[in-house]
Parts: C-alpha cells; structure tokens; sequence
C-alpha cells in the first residue's frame, strides 16, 4: 500500500472509530530500502499498512507508534547508528540506535489519529436536525435516529457504544425507554434533553426499574450548558459547546493502550538484540547464536558477527 492507498485506508481507519499512528520518512541516508515521503499506517495492536523500511527499521517504527497512540503524543525519530549522528541531534528527537549492514538511516515522524467523535440523536424535534447540522460541520460521524429505529436497532445495526455521544431529544415521548436503551451501550457521554425536574423523575423511574445507579450516574440531565432560557437553535448551540468542552478536556476520550501480553509469554514472543536493542521475533527463520547454554537473537548478520567477536561485552550490557 501506498499513495493515495495509505490516505484512503486512513479515512477508513478513522471512520471505523480506530486510533492508529501515521509514520512518515521526512529524511533518508542511503543506502536504505525507503524513501523521502514514504508512509505507513500503524494500528494499536502493531499492524503495519504502507511501507517505511526494511527488517531494521520496521520492528522499532511499530513499538514507537504503540506508544504515540497511547500518549497521544507526535515524536520525531532517528534511526541508526549513534556514532552517525554525533553532537548533530537536534533537541526533542528521539535517537533510536539500530545496527545494519547496510549503514543507512532514517528521520521518521509519527503522529497520532484519534477516531472521528462519533454522535448519536434520538429524536425529531427541529432542535435535533439543528444539533446534526452543527456536528456535521465540525466533520463528526454523526447519526440522526428516530426513537422507534434506536428502540429496534434498526437493519441489525447498533447505533451506539463505548466511545459514542448519545444525546435523547425525544421531548417526553418515551424518553424512559431511550434512556434505559442507552445506558446498556455504556457509551462516553449520555445526555437527555429534558428540564431538571424532568430528568430527575425519568432517573428516579429508572432506579425503581433496577438499571444501576452507576449507569444513571452517567446521565447529563438536562443534557448541554445552562444558558438560561434559549431558542432551539441556542439549546442545540449549548449541547454542541458543552461535548466540546469535555472533549478538549479528555472526559469523553480514554486513549486505546498497546495490547499486553502476558508476562510469562514474553520471551516466547520476543527478544532483544543485544548488541543494538532492537525487538526482535525468536522464529525458526531468526538469526541467532548461542552463548553459555543461552539463545540470544539479533535483527541481522551484523549483530550476530559484533556479538560472537566479543560476547561477553554485550552480555554484561544486557545484564546491567
């Protein structure tokens, strides 16, 4: 994959709700396998889509993009060899070292793509096509529901779930089944256009209903900020103004985490070069040696000989 491939999957990738890292190759020294402008898409569990270099750069490119999806973070690598760079390391770019045969190295950036916020509105009173309009316009997935197609999941789809914003706008008519109906998709906000005195008797109905407290805890209700008396337009405008402000303030998102294994499947599923510290598979096709009855593996030919010229050097590296 590549061109306008990469950019096509990412639309995608966003769409679907998935946060995942864009790798970009902003700088080369050949001889190296990937070039200026060359990218790839990295997912939360290590799949790599596009093309940013060969065995060397690969493996340490997808454990960086890991963690730039879970911090949220951009960061600007360079991959080779320390004694290429010396005292010419700008300030703030991470130096990874890597040993290949081939000599070459790579500026790479990698920055975060969150998914699009995805909103759900139940209802078909004006306020709620002005509120689509609105959330449209900042380019978020939005779905505008009847209550009777929320209620029956219509043509089999869920409408919502744990990372969508669910505001019910069904102005008394049946708001204790929309709001019952919600709260069973756990999603990140869930708001229900209603007075006070109203929102209070639906939760109250609910309560006594047995859904869990700690599901009605969840319920904004009135759903948006309290401007006072305000027109449609202005209700739609303070419901809008009040998703953006918990948004930007980290509320409503939980960054996705690099998936764990567990510990006692690590080293099945991994090693560490030790000459260069780079990740590694322990396959059958892996380059390895053996040392003191230990199996110790390496990202190319060029460790394994560094390594087998003096072991015992890089051995105490690894043990300190």
């Amino acid at each position: 994959m590549n061109g306008l491939g990469v950019l096509e999957r990412m639309n995608e990738l966003a769409r679907s709700g998935q946060a995942f890292a864009l790798a970009t190759v902003v700088w080369r020294q050949g001889p190296s396998s990937s070039k200026q402008g060359s990218r790839a898409i990295i997912t939360a569990d290590g799949e790599l889509d596009g093309w940013i270099g060969g065995a060397c750069a690969e493996p340490t490119v997808i454990r960086e993009a890991q963690q730039v999806i879970a911090d949220g973070q951009a960061r600007l690598l360079l991959l080779g060899s320390p004694d290429q760079f010396g005292t010419a390391v700008p300030e703030g770019m991470t130096v990874v070292p890597i040993s290949c045969q081939s000599e070459g190295a790579l500026e790479i950036y990698i920055e975060p793509v969150l998914p699009v916020p995805h909103l759900v509105i139940v209802g078909t009173s004006p306020m709620t096509h002005t509120l689509a309009k609105l959330a449209k316009a900042l380019d978020w997935l939005t779905d505008l529901i009847s209550p009777a197609d929320f209620a029956t999941d219509s043509a089999g789809k869920q409408w919502a779930n744990e990372r969508s914003m669910v505001i019910v706008a069904t102005q008394g008519h049946g708001d204790e089944a929309m709001i019952e109906r919600a709260v069973a998709a756990r999603p990140a906000y869930l708001g229900l256009v209603a007075s006070r005195k109203r929102g209070e008797v639906v939760l109250g109905y609910l309560a006594e209903r047995g859904v869990p407290k700690d599901q009605l805890d969840r319920v904004h209700a009135p759903a948006g900020l309290d401007l006072g008396r305000t027109t449609h337009e202005e209700m739609a405008v303070a419901i809008l103004a009040e998703l953006v402000k918990l948004r930007a303030a980290g509320a409503l998102t939980e960054r996705p985490k690099p998936p764990r294994k567990p510990k006692a499947q690590l080293r099945l599923a991994e090693a560490v070069d030790p000459v260069c510290g780079m990740t590694v598979m322990p396959n059958a096709s892996a380059i390895k040696a053996d040392h003191d009855g230990i199996t110790y593996y390496f990202c190319c030919a060029g460790c394994r000989q560094a390594f087998s010229e003096n072991p015992d050097a890089y051995v105490k590296a690894v043990l300190r």
